[in-house]
């Protein structure tokens, strides 16, 4: 069987998450510390005992969601379990592309954290609070939500910010705009169209002062080459080169999350199991709606990680 490691994006941050891990693993524990040392603050305790509404802020969420996803890795890399020798690709939804990068060696887990925390206030800087808005236009396919944007526009900023499975496609923009694509949709059969509730209008071109903030803050940081490539967000295509992954970094902050179609590329290339590490299962289910027969393993709990640990282990014996 072949595996791609994939890792959570916001939205999927809850209190608690990830103390069991640091409880049972040094390892975890460990990564923990050196985000809270990275970051020249305690976000272990807001990331353990909250409250929810600051982790959910986008400047904490991004890292404190890097944070517990690398928490499982290190977990089942204490169990025998690695990217390089388990994983054929890695991909990460919006932020979780920096927790892949981390997993994978490419990135350290200090620069992470910072990059991640200004990813974060850039983005929610970028627009004005109340200007911007994002919708999820659930029932309609890419092909019908590109009319939607098109038509809903007029002369306003609205584009796909993620295509995460079959009907369920997200627009990003201007306030105005965003209602006037949620009214359309209703129009052309959309099942349940509704804002999100969200801080800022994520991945989409009012993000372009992220995007050159974010290009200052990767230029100061190494990249190494992944141990397997990564199927980057903007391409649904594997890139590894240092190079390409930073400029796909800065692009991805104002471009669309092709999360469906990376997942269709993962399964025509030989992986039958999305294993989705860190926080949450939304990837998990995500999979198994995209492609019939894919099999979605969470990894987010000391038992998650045993269990992944003991296949992997039996499925090599068989193979030996």
């Amino acid at each position: 069987m072949t595996f791609a490691f994939t890792f959570p994006g916001q939205g999927s941050q809850a209190v608690g998450m990830g103390r069991d891990l640091a409880e049972n693993y040094p390892a975890a524990r460990a990564v923990f510390q050196e985000v809270d040392e990275a970051l020249g603050e305690a976000l272990s305790t807001l990331i353990w005992e909250g409250p929810s509404e600051t982790l959910t802020l986008t400047a904490n969420a991004q890292p404190a969601l890097m944070a517990v996803s690398l928490a499982a890795m290190r977990a089942l890399e204490a169990e025998g379990v690695s990217v390089a020798a388990n994983a054929a690709f890695v991909a990460g939804h919006s932020l979780g592309e920096y927790s892949a990068l981390a997993a994978a060696g490419s990135l350290s887990v200090a620069d992470a954290a910072r990059l991640l925390r200004r990813r974060g206030q850039a983005m929610q800087e970028a627009v004005p609070v109340g200007e911007g808005a994002m919708a999820a236009l659930l029932g309609l396919d890419r092909d019908a939500v590109e009319g939607v944007a098109r038509d809903a526009a007029e002369g306003d900023v609205l584009a796909i910010a993620n295509d995460n499975a079959p009907g369920q496609v997200v627009v990003s923009g201007h306030r105005a705009a965003v209602e006037r694509a949620i009214e359309l949709a209703k129009e052309r059969g959309a099942r349940r169209p509704m804002l999100l509730p969200v801080s800022a209008p994520f991945h989409c071109p009012l993000m372009a002062p992220a995007a050159s903030v974010m290009a200052e803050a990767l230029a100061e940081v190494t990249l190494q080459a992944p141990a397997v490539p990564l199927v980057a967000n903007v391409l649904a295509a594997p890139i590894s080169d240092p190079a390409e992954i930073r400029s796909r970094l800065v692009e991805q902050v104002t471009g669309s999350v092709r999360w469906r179609e990376s997942v269709e590329w993962l399964s025509a290339n030989g992986v039958d199991c999305i294993v989705e590490i860190g926080s949450g299962k939304v990837l998990t289910g995500l999979a198994k709606r995209i492609v019939n027969g894919l099999q979605g393993v969470a990894v987010n709990t000391p038992q998650d990680v045993q269990a992944l640990a003991e296949r992997l282990a039996a499925g090599s014996e068989k193979g030996a």
